[in-house]
């Protein structure tokens, strides 16, 4: 009996050390590799699609283990450039200018998150603002951008209006019902987000399209972007990163409601019903017409890189294809 005895403890210690050595320990943890992503702005429908590809395990299926982090002030692009986070969320424009300044930035855009510029001027029905000439005598919150106030010159004087009659308040609009209802007559939003919301809020409004009223203006925001070096050094990361995340938009695209629900979980201080609302109207913009998520056309993006350096607001031409690259997204 004591011989069977030992016998038995010899054989499970046998079986112990050999499960131990095909799993040792937290070996799925440790083979898993940090990836930190920083975002633009607070979280939001945008960025759903990160969230979910974290949620339902498909960055870990790609053996990553990614952090979302809230941006520093002066923005995801310094983080990135500084190799403190591998990816983050930035605008073309922004890219652009962080590219040809006197300190450049050595950054690019790797994915696009929205398809089309979602961006426009939202107006009460009641100010009457139906085109862009209509902005002349009213009050327009700006925050004194160079790019911004080039863009409402633009499509103000081409549909024949005068832009030295819009007047300029300088504010720094963060809930865009409020703002609607005092002081200004127009502000600019993204409708994915400050649109809905004026929707919800019950409000009536005029929506001015900017890539509606100009082509040019159909640049690309928000964008995944990520660092050069990093880039070069990393291809397979940068991958299966991109990878999982347009798994995580398909699902967004095709699970809006449940998608939503993610993001709320993530986010739970975001309004149940702006988050429906608009998770249901993205689910149409992340790929739009296209059949692949995130790629770029290079016609928009040069086009809109040309009209800044037309307008003096970048100091040198782009060559084609600088600042983005589709070479690491999947067909």
């Amino acid at each position: 009996m004591k011989k069977v005895y030992i016998l038995g403890l010899v054989l499970i210690l046998m079986f112990s050390v050999s499960a131990c050595a095909a799993n040792p320990a937290g070996s799925e943890e440790t083979k898993l590799e940090k990836i930190t992503v920083v975002l633009d702005w607070v979280p939001n429908t945008n960025h759903t699609g990160l969230y979910a590809a974290k949620d339902l395990g498909y960055f870990k299926d790609e053996g990553l283990d990614v952090e979302i982090v809230s941006p520093p002030e002066d923005g995801a692009e310094v983080l990135v450039a500084a190799n403190r986070a591998q990816f983050g969320i930035s605008v073309q424009e922004n890219v652009i200018n962080a590219m040809t300044s006197d300190e450049s930035l050595p950054i690019k855009g790797v994915a696009t998150l929205v398809n089309h510029n979602t961006s426009g001027i939202i107006s009460l029905k009641s100010k009457g603002i139906e085109t862009p000439k209509d902005l002349e005598g009213k009050k327009y919150a700006t925050w004194d951008a160079p790019i911004e106030k080039a863009m409402i010159k633009d499509i103000v004087t081409k549909d024949g209006g005068d832009f030295s009659k819009v007047e300029m308040i300088p504010s720094t609009v963060t809930d865009e019902v409020s703002a609607l209802q005092t002081n200004v007559d127009a502000i600019w939003v993204f409708y994915g987000w400050g649109g809905i919301a004026t929707e919800v809020a019950g409000l009536e409004t005029n929506y001015l399209s900017f890539k509606d009223i100009n082509p040019i203006f159909d640049y690309y925001t928000p964008i995944i972007i990520s660092n050069d070096e990093f880039l070069k050094n990393n291809p397979e990361t940068v991958r299966k990163f991109l990878a999982a995340a347009a798994k995580g938009y398909e699902y967004s695209i095709n699970n809006p409601e449940a998608a939503a629900e993610i993001l709320l979980k993530s986010a739970p201080e975001i309004d149940r019903e702006m988050a429906m609302k608009s998770q249901e109207y993205l689910k149409g913009q992340y790929k739009a017409e296209e059949a692949v998520w995130g790629k770029f056309d290079e016609k928009r993006w040069s086009d809109f890189a040309d009209w800044l350096y037309s307008e003096g607001i970048i100091s040198r031409k782009l060559d084609a294809g600088e600042g983005f690259t589709n070479e690491f997204l999947g067909e």
